[in-house]
């Protein structure tokens, strides 16, 4: 064998092989083949905190498979991903297999096509030890950091709890955000809209306007309505202003996941395993980058494409400067490797993504969308307060052609506001006009998406940590859930003037209602409040910042990397010795009020089994798990009281009955002798018939636990009763540690199944 190439996955071997031929062996490392041991912390901190690193058990197959082909090629081409942890990658594979710098070239790509791949293997160069250096500070950083910190929670607060240096700032985030909410005073105040018809235009003409002063109270609302009974009103004013609409730049990591999440609904993690099996393929270039630069072919051509298909005045090809704060390496954005390329073969989540891609990437080079802002002021003889209504007009559509970021395809989504022609001082006869009762809105929950994108502001974290940091709040540690909050219905009087009669109707109005936001859990609270407490310094957000910038430096060379370590660890360290010296620990309690029923004081507590509802004391006090989304500080004694109202009857369903409960691992239904549980974000108290039907229903269907199936090998990627694993016929395979399961492309699952296959044999 004369060459050998190694790169992270194997969904990459069989294309790149395609392009190399018979000359080349391509074999997949998949991911990291060591890492800092396991037992204890893996760091000589005396020496200058060397790593210690381990092979670990699931990779020494591939190991030892990698060290033969090694020793038995002319030069070994190492081919890890273009970043610090593919740069690590490649020294970990070039230290493991006691490879020699004449016997081995280090090559980069960032696209997987033919071009790309054999560009790469004329310029190799040899591994960047200041790219490792910044991959290794960060590694070892974050171990201590979670080393010496999670065993202070186990015993502070409960086991099995971790800490992270981006995973405790991404979580206060979202905590601080909660407790905005809960401390925001909603205060009512009233809209005033008019319809008003211009003299001198068809009857069925009208123009919507909105009042440009709020009133605090119906009564002032009401005292507007009266005043404007028999009012007359005409135009004070017509604003005209020629504008542009600017494209957005090519993606990026983060607004990939953002964009995705807004016009596709999917979640980061999803967003990232399709990017990568569409890279794989060779469909589009790396997905974790924050450069937004693309290369002179991409530019040259998008402009061809434009000017064939759309015509030469919608191109205009530009560069986007990078605004990130601390973009790492200076990769391409996320763009299709063939702009010629329009639509792909694949599954229908891949398809919309690469569509997406597509669409982003080609409007970022046409010509800027030309429109007319035209503001409309309306008054009246009787009050002072002015209309004002206005509307855009698109004179010319430019990138709006083929995309408008944020919400759904142009095409679909042309709602101008087409305005009469009208001038200064033209009469109007008002039709209609309302009072509406409305609630001042305390800030939005953070949505996966939107989460990511203040991470990025903040500069916490890298391309590579979003999805992982998010998958460890919401999956691993239980301390955030994803789901919606159902918002508070509150009562409303509107009034309706027309003609000379002004009338109120009664409504029900639902605010603060939200869906598939970021909700913290009593756990969450705690560990946030605890470190906030005791390690603030970790917990400010410009520290996690400050240290990404100080881990940039090491990967440009200009400071040590075991420098930036000595710096934190030393003050670090003095302080958790002292935590762990104090014996005190608090758990939040909070008295909530008396029971009416049985005059007994009831409280929100925390104990072993999490969150709960105590009535009373002593041997016939009664208890209550918390609802999912329910907190301490929060929870009213209405809402504690209804806990109380478990088991509950939900219906009927063949015959047998429905009933929800609250057992020692979380709110579940039972139905003819089985349990099922709820799925995280359910409530027990208001799960509805439909809700238990459907759970059941899917219980009963093997189709529910598929992650994902890959029916031309036959091949299913399935969440058991231990967790995900892979299913292959009749055989199971463990899916080796660090490896996520939504992560997983068919060719990874078949090297997955054939090392398996080879370590039984």
């Amino acid at each position: 064998m004369k060459n050998l190439l190694i790169v992270e996955s194997p969904g990459k071997v069989k294309t790149i092989q395609k392009y190399l031929g018979k000359d080349f062996t391509v074999k997949a490392s998949i991911g990291h083949i060591r890492d800092l041991g396991q037992k204890g912390m893996g760091i000589d901190i005396q020496n200058g905190f060397k790593p210690e690193y381990e092979v670990p058990a699931d990779k020494k197959k591939v190991v030892a498979e990698l060290k033969k082909l090694s020793s038995e090629a002319d030069i070994v081409w190492l081919a890890s991903d273009e970043d610090r942890e593919g740069e690590a990658i490649s020294w970990h594979l070039y230290d493991t297999l006691g490879l020699s710098a004449d016997k081995s070239k280090r090559i980069v790509f960032h696209e997987i096509t033919k071009d790309a791949i054999l560009n790469a293997i004329k310029t190799p160069r040899s591994i960047d030890m200041n790219l490792v250096n910044a991959q290794q500070a960060r590694r070892v950083l974050d171990r201590l950091v979670g080393f010496e910190l999670s065993p202070i929670l186990w015993r502070k607060i409960q086991p099995k709890l971790s800490a992270g240096r981006v995973q405790s700032v991404a979580l206060r985030l979202v905590v601080d955000r909660e407790r905005e909410i809960l401390a925001f005073k909603k205060d009512p105040f009233y809209r005033i809209e008019a319809i008003f018809h211009p003299e001198g235009t068809e009857a069925g003409v009208k123009v919507k306007a909105l009042l440009d002063n709020k009133f605090d109270t119906i009564g002032q609302a009401e005292e507007f309505l009266r005043d404007s009974i028999g009012a007359s009103f005409n135009i004070k004013e017509i604003a005209q202003k020629d504008g542009v609409k600017v494209p957005a730049a090519p993606f990026t990591t983060s607004t990939l996941q953002q964009e995705a999440s807004r016009k596709l609904h999917f979640t980061v993690s999803t967003t990232m395993r399709l990017a990568q099996a569409l890279y794989e393929r060779g469909l589009i270039t790396y997905m974790r980058t924050d450069s937004t630069n693309l290369s002179s072919l991409a530019l040259g051509t998008a402009k061809a494409f434009i000017c064939d298909n759309f015509g030469n005045e919608y191109s205009r090809p530009r560069q986007y400067a990078t605004h990130s704060k601390g973009a790492q390496e200076a990769h391409e954005a996320i763009r299709p490797t063939y702009i010629q390329n329009t639509s792909i073969d694949g599954t229908a989540q891949e398809k919309r993504l690469y569509d997406l891609i597509w669409k982003r990437t080609v409007a970022s080079q046409m010509a800027d969308a030309k429109v007319l802002r035209t503001e409309i002021t309306i008054q009246s003889d009787k009050r002072a307060e002015l209309f004002r209504t206005q509307a855009t007009r698109i004179l010319f559509d430019g990138f709006l052609k083929l995309y408008l970021e944020g919400t759904d395809d142009a095409a679909e989504e042309s709602d101008e506001v087409i305005l009469p022609d009208l001038h200064t001082g033209q009469a109007l006869s008002c039709k209609e006009m309302r009072g509406e009762c409305k609630f001042t809105q305390p800030p939005y929950r953070y949505s996966e998406a939107s989460l990511v994108k203040k991470l990025e502001e903040l500069g916490i974290g890298r391309p590579s940590t979003y999805s992982p940091t998010i998958t460890t709040l919401t999956t691993g540690r239980g301390y955030v859930v994803k789901g919606d909050k159902t918002g508070e219905k509150v009562r409303v009087v509107n009034l309706k003037l027309s003609g000379s009669n002004i009338t109120t109707s009664e409504k029900y109005e639902i605010i603060g209602a939200e869906k598939g936001k970021l909700l913290p859990q009593e756990i969450g609270i705690m560990v946030t409040d605890y470190l906030m407490k005791n390690f603030d310094g970790i917990m400010n957000y410009d520290f996690t910042a400050n240290v990404e910038k100080d881990f940039d430096l090491v990967a440009s060379g200009e400071i040590a990397w075991n420098s930036v370590i000595s710096d934190f660890y030393g003050p670090f360290h003095k302080k958790v010795e002292a935590v762990l010296a104090d014996h005190t620990y608090n758990r939040p309690e909070r008295e909530l009020g008396t029971d009416p029923e049985t005059g007994l004081k009831v409280v929100a507590k925390y104990g072993q089994w999490g969150p709960f509802i105590q009535i009373g004391e002593g041997e016939n006090r009664k208890f209550a798990h918390l609802a999912p989304g329910q907190l301490i500080e929060s929870v009213t004694l209405e809402e504690a009281l209804k806990l109380f109202e478990l088991p509950r009857t939900v219906g009927t369903l063949d015959g047998e009955d429905i009933v929800a409960m609250k057992g020692r691992f979380g709110p579940y239904i039972k139905h003819a002798g089985k349990n099922y549980s709820l799925p995280k974000g359910s409530n027990p108290l208001n799960v509805t018939l439909e809700e238990c039907e459907k759970i059941i229903r899917e219980a009963a269907d093997p189709a529910k636990a598929r992650i994902a199936v890959f029916e031309a090998s036959g091949i299913s990627v399935l969440n058991g009763k231990y967790g995900p694993y892979i299913k292959r016929g009749n055989r199971n395979y463990k899916i080796p540690h660090g490896i996520m399961a939504d992560s997983l492309t068919e060719s990874t699952c078949l090297q997955i199944i054939q090392s398996a296959e080879r370590a039984k044999k």
